[in-house]
Formats: structure tokens, sequence, C-alpha cells
């Protein structure tokens, strides 16, 4: 038995109330931010800037090993930061309270070959709002993967391990084409002619951040354009990996649930916390993971609370940790290398036929709803 086999089913009148106490904590939170988070966020700007030039610049000392490897890992460092900690947060509108248009969920646009605009509707939009609804929610294995028992099995999923391994690899690029839906002009329900006209905007985008670290960088760098080139290769290939661990260890872990479109019907604000709750999963850890993951090492808050400062998340956990105790809900969380353990066994598992297994409903029946 999972532990979240021990999630029980709640009356309607303890929906309202988990949804209440979840309600007034945001608030509670919302309410003391200010100055305090703007200067996070702004060392945060400035760590991304010093350690990119930085990197840039040790690059530019290719035939040096010492400085070449040094040089990759601060490029990869300012990336991961850049896409974790500032590009992801700031886009969910943690930092539009500012007015600066520097920091604007709706104008920011980030260091990948994604455009930030098909970011917001796959991610802000759909994800966030149908989180793991099967059929609403893409992020269910990226159209790629099948890591539920729901999902139903084709014999192309036998080859998920290497798929899986190369979708870690060109993440940004899998990020990159979601919106495009690839799948619909396969089986006929899109035109090429309508492929082409969405993929302009994400073509220039590519270009762009082709031209950037794989031209434009390495021809400054003159004799040492090889060690350059490759040294954004690999920086870009750390972030890919980094960031597509932290993703599907906050989604994919054995106690993480899916959902029919059923659960949408009606759907209160308590049912909609729940769902988020149970689709989710945290990491432990120090300050420093927390930071690197840009704190979606507490998926569950920030399931919960999208639009709130990510550098809240760690004051409000023992408070959502204890709310979902006092509702029998199971908190999962583990450390990094227990929850991508238990992705990769998604992973192996459901490359072959699986039968569904029996969720915990979310509502208790309505006799029980006293």
């Amino acid at each position: 038995m999972t532990s979240a086999a021990l999630n029980r089913p709640l009356s309607v009148a303890e929906l309202d109330a988990f949804g209440a106490e979840l309600d007034a904590l945001r608030a509670r939170t919302m309410a003391q931010v200010g100055a305090e988070d703007a200067r996070y966020i702004r060392r945060i700007v400035a760590t991304v800037r010093y350690t990119e030039a930085a990197g840039r610049a040790l690059l530019f000392f290719g035939a040096l090993p010492p400085a070449w490897v040094l040089g990759t890992l601060l490029l990869g460092l300012s990336k991961i930061l850049e896409n974790m900690e500032l590009g992801h947060n700031v886009m969910h509108g943690q930092y539009d309270w500012m007015r600066d248009p520097h920091l604007h969920g709706k104008t920011y646009e980030w260091d990948i070959v994604g455009t930030s605009d098909n970011w917001r509707y796959t991610h802000n939009y759909k994800h966030h709002t149908y989180t793991n609804v099967r059929g609403m929610d893409d992020d269910i294995g990226y159209g790629l993967l099948r890591l539920f028992p729901e999902q139903r099995w084709r014999p192309f999923y036998l080859f998920q391990p290497l798929i899986a391994v190369i979708f870690a690899l060109l993440f940004q690029w899998g990020v990159a084409i979601q919106r495009l839906e690839l799948g619909k002009v396969f089986s006929g329900r899109k035109t090429k002619a309508e492929l082409r006209e969405e993929f302009r905007p994400v073509g220039r985008k590519m270009r762009r951040q082709l031209l950037k670290d794989y031209v434009l960088f390495p021809l400054l760098a003159g004799p040492f354009f090889l060690p350059v080139l490759l040294g954004n290769l690999v920086a870009n290939g750390m972030r890919n990996l980094w960031t597509y661990a932290v993703i599907f260890c906050g989604h994919f872990t054995a106690d993480a649930e899916t959902f029919p479109k059923s659960v949408l019907q009606n759907e209160s604000r308590g049912h909609w916390y729940l769902r988020q709750l149970r689709g989710s999963s945290n990491l432990s850890g120090g300050r420093l993971l927390h930071i690197m993951t840009g704190n979606l090492s507490h998926q569950i808050e920030h399931h919960l609370y999208p639009d709130m400062p990510a550098r809240r998340y760690a004051q409000v956990a023992p408070e959502v940790r204890a709310i979902c105790a006092r509702y029998g809900q199971n908190y999962n969380t583990g450390s990094m290398w227990s929850q991508f353990g238990q992705v990769i066994w998604r992973i192996l598992r459901h490359a072959l036929p699986s039968r569904p297994g029996k969720a915990a409903p979310l509502v208790a029946p309505v006799a029980e709803a006293v």
C-alpha cells in the first residue's frame, strides 16, 4: 500500500473548510509580500547576469581545461537559475506587483528556445488549471511517455525508456514545440498551413537562441571557437537535465495521481486545492536545493499558490503539511534521489501494458457528507 492510499475522501463540508484554510494561509502570506521579496528577486537577476558573464569570459580561455570546466559550470548555473528561479516564477506573475517592466509576467522572455507566450499558455493556463486531468493537461507524459496506468497503452511505449533519455537531453526543445501539438497534424486535425503559421514565432526564437550560443559567442572567441561552442552545448545540456529531473520529480512520483475529466464538473475551490495536492510531489532538502529548483522542490505549494513569490513556499510549507494532516491527506515529499527513483520506475513499468489501480476518491459519497 502506498501512502497515497491513506488519503481519505472528504465530504463537501470538509472540502469547503479545507479550501477556506488554504485560502486564509494564502491571504496571510501575500499580505507580507513586499520589499524583502523585491530585494531577493533582484539579487537573483544579478546572480544570473554575473555568473553568465563570468562563465562566458572563462570559456574564452578555452585552451586551459580548468577555465573551460569552470566557465561551463558557471554558464550552466546561470542558465538553470534564469530558467527555474527567475523566468518560470516571473512568468507566473509572482512579481507583477513590483511594476518593473523587466519582471512582469506577461512580457518576460526567457533564455530557452521556446517562446514565453507558448509557455504561458501550455503551463500557466492549461497545466495549472487542469493539473493532472487526463485529456486536458498536456504535461501528463508530454505526448511522448506513458507514466500512469490510466493512459492507454500502445506498442510505441515499449521504446519510452530510450525516448525518456532523449527527451531529458533535449528538454527545452520539447517545451518549445509542445503547443504546436504535432499529433494533430499526423491525425489530420490540423493542416500543415496552420502548423507553419504557429511555428513562425517558435522558429524565430529558435534561430535567435542558436545564433547566440552556437555562432555569435563562439565567433567572438576567435581561435577558441570550438571550446566555446562545446561549453555552450554542455551548459544547455546541464539545464535540460536538471529541469527535466525537477519537473518530473514534482509530478510523476509513485503517489502522484491523475484524474478523469469528470472531476471538473462543479469543482469547488477546496476540490481544486485537493486535486493540486494529490497530483504533486515535493523534494526535501536545504536552501541551495530550493533555489536551484526555483523552489519547485515545493511543488505542492507551487500548485496551490502559483502566483505567490516562490521564496515564500518554505515559509508556508509547514502549515500546508499540518492542514493536510488534519484532513487525512498524504503530503507527498522525499529526497530527490528517492523521488526520481520513483519516476524511473514509472517510466520502465508503464512502458509495458498495465491496468489502472484504484485511486482514492476525492469526494466522499453523498451519504457520508454530513
